[in-house]
């Protein structure tokens, strides 16, 4: 007994431990996607505003993450020593219906809309004001039968098992969410709220692998590719895992270490999914935009750049210009001094190389600068004023 107490309590600290991971890096993803959200405010990234449409729903995702870590880690004995046993109970319940009947469920729809979300029309897909808000209600909407259906496993099914007959009677380990041993509830899985988590898993699971294909049909980067392989992966090995094991765990007595080992390798299953999930939906597709939208400032720059550049050879030119006009002749120097209709300039490459071509450029309005009668056209273009050049 003391070395099973033992074995439960090291399994407990290592839950705990992992749950402590799971809701940091949830937490660092939604500073993360506030911190993208407010950059597209602040800069005007209108064009990124497409991958930031789903902002609410992978927040939702991590905080249903975080509600399921906090119900692993509340189901422990480790830290239901202090309370009495018919309290323990009432948590061990509360935690089925909290963890299979809400948050997992939820996990797994929100997981669904999020991928499916990329296939919808973008006036009514993630681009939409009213999409965030839509989706989440569906999301309670359909997460509401698997919570009445758990709820009814836990309050009726107990009731199954005192009738006197035979036709109705059920095995225990069907309705029980407890199980007392050395004055300790342990909480335990009941096999039919294992069975409708199942067959809900198995449902979306389906559902998941069509909505994969298709996206894979339309992606064409190999790292992207890469990424949907990973996620359709993930979950459709570790959510029937974690299914299987949870069913594995009614054949033995919550006591020994093998009960526990059960209860720990389901909860890394879902632990493993849950982690690659964020990775996936949140984190990287907020670190690619951010990069998208610094290449776009470097090169929003380099033309800032480029502009002052060619406006600096310009002036210079023109200075050039007059002085030359004037060594010439006076005449031509004050009749560009007071007019200043037209120059010329010789036009670089980005390198700074010369392309040995001048273009002749009106610094006015052709009304203004027109050239006297008989006199050949001018070349170019109306040249735009220093400051609307240097503008962003």
């Amino acid at each position: 007994m003391p070395l099973t107490r033992f074995s439960a309590d090291a399994f407990g600290v290592v839950t705990i431990c992992l749950v402590a991971l799971l809701i940091l890096l949830g937490l660092l993803c939604i500073i993360y996607s506030f911190y993208f959200r407010s950059r597209i405010r602040s800069q005007g990234f209108n064009q990124l505003s497409y991958f930031s449409g789903p902002w609410i729903i992978r927040i939702t995702f991590i905080l249903f993450a975080i509600w399921w870590g906090f119900g692993e880690v509340i189901r422990l004995s480790l830290l239901r020593r202090a309370i009495n046993l018919k309290w323990q109970e009432t948590v061990c319940k509360c935690y089925i219906v909290s963890n299979l009947g809400f948050a997992e469920p939820c996990l797994f729809l929100t997981l669904v809309f999020l991928l499916r979300a990329p296939l919808q029309k973008m006036e009514l897909g993630i681009l939409s004001r009213s999409w965030n808000g839509k989706t989440a209600g569906y999301i309670i909407l359909y997460c509401l039968p698997m919570f009445l259906l758990q709820l009814f496993v836990i309050l009726i099914g107990p009731q199954l098992n005192r009738e006197k007959s035979s036709q109705r009677k059920l095995p225990s380990y069907f309705t029980a969410a407890t199980e007392r041993v050395d004055n300790i509830t342990i909480c335990t899985y009941p096999l039919l709220s294992t069975i409708f988590l199942g067959i809900f898993a198995m449902i979306l699971t389906a559902y998941l692998f069509w909505l994969g294909s298709r996206i894979l049909k339309l992606v064409i980067n190999k790292g992207l590719q890469k990424r949907v392989y990973v996620l359709i992966f993930s979950v459709s090995s570790f959510l029937p895992l974690r299914v299987l094991l949870l069913g594995l765990s009614v054949l033995v007595k919550p006591d020994p270490i093998l009960f526990q080992v059960l209860v720990l390798l389901a909860f890394l299953a879902l632990f493993g999914c849950a982690g690659v999930c964020i990775c996936m939906l949140v984190y990287y597709p907020v670190a690619d935009s951010l990069a998208l939208g610094n290449i776009q400032d470097i090169e929003a720059r380099r033309r800032v750049d480029d502009d002052h550049n060619d406006t600096i050879s310009l002036i210079a030119n023109q200075s050039h210009l007059e002085e030359e006009s004037g060594r010439i002749s006076p005449s031509r120097n004050s009749d560009a001094s007071t007019k200043r209709g037209s120059i010329s300039f010789r036009t670089f490459e980005r390198d700074g190389t010369s392309m040995g071509t001048f273009v002749e450029l009106s610094l006015f309005s052709p009304s203004r600068d027109a050239t006297p009668p008989g006199s050949p056209p001018l070349l170019g273009w109306p040249m735009r004023p220093p400051t609307q050049v240097l503008g962003p």
